[in-house]
């Protein structure tokens, strides 16, 4: 117990939302947890089908193209997740892929459905 008349010091934290975590030396680490960026309904139907064909890539023999296609696929999903849409540059670097592993992604309804959702966000 301390003294009563002995100088005490500390942190105190009170209302706190997300991670606080306070280490030796008084070093205090705070992670913010904001809001996801706004998607538009497009971009938000690109996503889920990214995130289908990617699933459904597991259970096909991996090649060279459907390596480069995930690497895309995977990339677009952290761009949409990130900044809440996927640039022109990342929808034609996908499209490529698409294509590359078209003997793939032709029979998968998954990769149907992100070859409409490119092609629709791109204009054709």
């Amino acid at each position: 117990m301390a003294d009563q008349g002995q100088d005490q010091r500390g942190i105190h934290i009170t209302n706190t939302q997300g991670n606080v975590t306070v280490g030796d030396h008084n070093t205090v680490s705070y992670t913010v947890q904001g809001t996801e960026p706004g998607r538009d309904p497009a971009q938000e139907e690109l996503l889920q089908a990214v995130r289908r064909l990617r699933a459904d890539l597991g259970g096909v023999v991996p090649s060279d193209q459907t390596t480069a296609l995930d690497a895309e696929l995977s990339d677009t999903e952290d761009e949409i997740e990130g900044t809440g849409a996927a640039g022109t540059g990342r929808l034609t670097r996908l499209r490529q892929a698409l294509t590359d592993a078209g003997a793939v992604t032709g029979i998968l309804a998954s990769g149907v459905a992100v070859g409409q959702a490119v092609a629709a966000l791109l204009g054709g």
